[in-house]
Formats: structure tokens, sequence, C-alpha cells
């Protein structure tokens, strides 16, 4: 079994802010799941269900986000799951809108409710699914920043997003953290728009020298002579390391 937890504060006030986004994640993956009605239980709400013929729990932590590890650990102790089967999704307003970032563990970045549950836990090898909120503008503080909604015109990027992050969070419970992190910790700035692959690794084009001939000039270029002469030579059979014309 493995456990996926939904960061954010409960209450009216705190839907659609930045801070909430773990759990419109959650939510989306529900939905994916089946969308099976959620329980109170462990100071939160949790879904059981089966995915790809394993268990699997969703997790929303309602003791606000400061006390998020309170949740988290009751869960973890009760289902006896260890640390590294627990992916925790939070915001980061450290990542531009719409990035995904997979980490195997490492600190809480400030963020204060991934703090709370290193704490609890002990440890800080915890996988966690950072999703980038947009960085506060000049003179805000972040603190004030991850408590604002989304602007209007930030909408679409919000919703593309929490359907990624469902579908890398799902990854990461089928694959493992290695493949998740190796397949959502691109930045889309170096994607190619039209095709979705990464600049980086994209075929590099042919570099061979363009063909400078006339249409209407009937000389043979230097490797058609070539050719030609080794032809004459050995019967009509290109030598070792030589190859015809395309």
């Amino acid at each position: 079994m493995k456990l996926i937890v939904g960061l954010g504060n409960p209450g009216r006030r705190y839907v659609s802010t930045r801070h909430n986004i773990g759990f419109e994640i959650l939510g989306a993956i529900s939905r994916k799941l089946g969308g099976d009605k959620p329980k109170a239980k462990f100071e939160g709400e949790i879904i059981e269900t089966r995915w790809r013929d394993s268990r699997i729990c969703l997790l929303c932590p309602l003791t606000y986000m400061n006390l998020s590890g309170r949740s988290v650990k009751a869960a973890a102790d009760f289902y006896q799951i260890a640390a590294q089967d627990i992916l925790i999704i939070c915001d980061d307003f450290n990542l531009d809108l719409g990035r995904l970032r997979f980490r195997k563990g490492g600190s809480s970045g400030g963020q204060n409710g991934l703090g709370d549950i290193i704490e609890k836990f002990g440890t800080r090898e915890i996988p966690r699914l950072r999703v980038g909120v947009g960085k506060p503008p000049a003179r805000w503080n972040p603190a004030d920043f991850v408590l604002s909604k989304f602007a209007q015109n930030e909408s679409v990027e919000v919703e593309i997003v929490t359907q990624e992050a469902a579908d890398a969070a799902l990854g990461w419970f089928e694959f493992g953290i290695d493949k998740a992190m190796n397949r959502y910790n691109i930045d889309p700035k170096k994607l190619d728009q039209k095709t979705g692959e990464s600049k980086q690794t994209k075929k590099r084009p042919n570099n061979k020298r363009p063909n400078n001939k006339r249409p209407d000039d009937k000389r043979p270029d230097n490797k058609q002579a070539n050719n030609r002469k080794t032809e004459d030579r050995d019967s009509g059979q290109p030598t070792a390391g030589e190859t015809e014309s395309d």
C-alpha cells in the first residue's frame, strides 16, 4: 500500500488559494480513480481504494498546514506505511506556475506543512511532488502570496498543472520515484512546443554541405566520380568504407 497526501488549509476562505493546490490535485486523483467518497479519519479526509491491482490511500489533512504531520503520521502508523511509500504533494513559490518537481527527500524548503511532516517522521527521506504556483511579485511577503487566490488569467494554467500533477502522482505510484523524476522534472520552456520533446534530446539536424550545383548542371559531383572509378576498378562493387549515394 502507498499513501498520497495533498497539503492545504481547511475552510472556504482558503479554497482556490495557491497554498491549497495539493487539495486540488488530490481531488483530481480521486476523480481519476472513480471518485469514492472520503471518510473523516486521522484528523483529515481519506479515501481507500485500489489502482493497478494495488491498494492506495489518498489523504487531505484538515489540521491546517503547519500541523499536517500529525495527520499523516497517524495514517501511516495505522496502515503501516513506510516513509518511502508516501508522496507529499505541496505548493512551491520558488517554481514557475506549471512546473513539477519530484524529490526523493531533502529539506522542507520553507514549506511549513512538509516541515512538520519531516519533524513527525524523524526523517527527511520522504518523497514529495512540488508544484509551482508562481513566484511572489516584488515586495510581496511570500506567506501572503501563497494564501492569495490564483489570478483569473492563470485559471487555464492551473487546471492544466492540476491534471498533469495528478497523472504524475499516479506515475510515481506505479513506477516509483526515479522514473517519475526522469519523466516530470523537465522545464516546460525546454520542450519543443510542437512535439513535446526535450530540445536537449532532439535529433541534431543533418549538417551535410549543401549541393551547390545548378539544376541544369550535368557534371557529376566528386562522390559520384569516386564511385564510378571504384566500380570500374572492382567490377561495380564499392570498396569497404564507401557507401552508395542517397
